[in-house]
């Protein structure tokens, strides 16, 4: 069949936990023989013309065409362009910029406007699609217009979000939006005839706020990537892979202050892949700083062991995922390890604390778990078919 994609990101690999799963999900769409088309809202783009071959791509602010999207205007062109000039300072200071901008440490999720909503619910009640997907509540609105009342929709949750939201405020932090309450999540969901939530646990706090709706789990399916059999591991090496988000940094904050000391004279080393480690300024010793990587299975091949010091946050941490399809064991916080399938072989440690973290940390390279450990875990628990169960029943025949 023929289905929309509603979302304001470009749905890719290796930049975001969010954008990963919602790249696998419409590459097993077109693995089904469906026709996907992404409705992109607002104008995020990053740069005024971006190849993207992916799906064809519609929206009011952009327009798609033979594997490329453009600006569709000045306005949008030209925040395009800021953007992109914004990548180009460090990653602390656009970080600070953008909660200047903002007014808050952390924007959990922008409302779709007003008038994108009616544009694409136009361009869908017109465009033939037997499905729509919609990318968190923040764009479920799309979904309040009479021209779509008979449409088979679903969101993709992807987490929880006022949740999330009342955990970064009670630790102190401000947001972006400033309120969310159950009541505020619970309208937005209750827009759509189905709900994918990340994992199980999630789903049934959805099917609470929302009995009315069907409410299932599609989790992110993990392809295997082992290491070739005659490759070394580099013993005492550590890796942590993670955006810039206000959860990574606060984490990697109580990792370098409480746990690092510790193992630095044990003669450690830590890989920082992505925006998390030009986020932080003054990396202690014995940290290397790598950005983004157009390859990520070297960095995790050659590591030993994985790290998730978080100590807040909810939905399911996909890096964790990434780490054992890699044949990685984790070392992780008790908040890193929420929706993951209870298995007594997962490659999982978990450390709620300071000392147990260390000690755990130590353990785990003086003996490091084998790669089959991971890999199995993963083969069991997160196959594509089993990912993807609860969204091919909604979407039916």
């Amino acid at each position: 069949m023929r289905i929309a994609f509603v979302t304001d990101e470009l749905p890719r690999p290796g930049a975001a936990g969010h954008l990963a799963f919602n790249f696998a999900l419409i590459t097993w769409l077109q693995s089904q023989g469906h026709d996907v088309e992404i409705v992109f809202t607002g104008s995020r783009l990053a740069w005024p013309m971006e190849r993207y071959g992916l799906a064809p791509v519609a929206g009011p602010h952009v327009r798609g065409r033979r594997g490329r999207v453009f600006a569709a205007s000045p306005r949008a062109a030209l925040a395009a362009l800021a953007r992109a000039g914004g990548r180009q300072l460090p990653a602390g200071l656009r970080a600070s910029l953008s909660n200047r901008r903002h007014q808050a440490d952390a924007v959990l999720g922008a409302y779709i406007s007003l008038a994108d909503a009616a544009w694409c619910a136009g361009h869908m009640a017109g465009g033939g699609f037997g499905a729509i997907l919609v990318d968190t509540m923040f764009r479920a609105h799309v979904l309040d217009d009479a021209r779509l009342a008979r449409s088979n929709s679903v969101i993709i949750a992807h987490d929880v979000f006022h949740r999330r939201h009342a955990a970064l405020r009670s630790a102190g932090f401000s947001l972006r939006p400033r309120e969310l309450t159950a009541a505020d999540e619970a309208r937005q969901l209750g827009f759509a005839r189905h709900i994918a939530a990340i994992q199980p646990e999630e789903a049934r706090i959805l099917r609470e706020l929302c009995p009315a709706q069907n409410v299932f789990t599609a989790g992110m399916p993990a392809t295997p990537c082992p290491p070739w059999p005659e490759h070394t591991r580099q013993p005492g090496r550590l890796i942590f892979i993670g955006s810039a988000s206000l959860p990574n940094l606060d984490g990697l904050r109580w990792f370098f202050a409480e746990i690092w000391p510790g193992l630095i004279r044990r003669g450690y080393t830590l890989d920082l892949v992505g925006d998390c480690g030009g986020a932080l300024r003054n990396l202690p010793p014995s940290v290397t700083c790598h950005g983004r990587v157009p390859e990520i299975a070297p960095l995790l091949h050659n590591a030993a062991l994985a790290i998730a010091p978080l100590r807040v946050g909810s939905g399911l941490k996909i890096k964790l995922l990434d780490y054992a399809r890699h044949g990685l064991t984790t070392v992780a916080t008790p908040a890193s390890l929420t929706g993951f399938a209870a298995d007594d072989e997962a490659p999982f440690i978990a450390a709620d604390d300071a000392a147990g973290f260390t000690q755990a940390i130590i353990d785990g390279l003086a003996t490091p778990p084998p790669a089959a450990w991971a890999i199995n875990y993963v083969i069991r628990h997160y196959g594509i078919a089993a990912s993807f169960t609860g969204l091919a029943e909604a979407l039916g025949p």
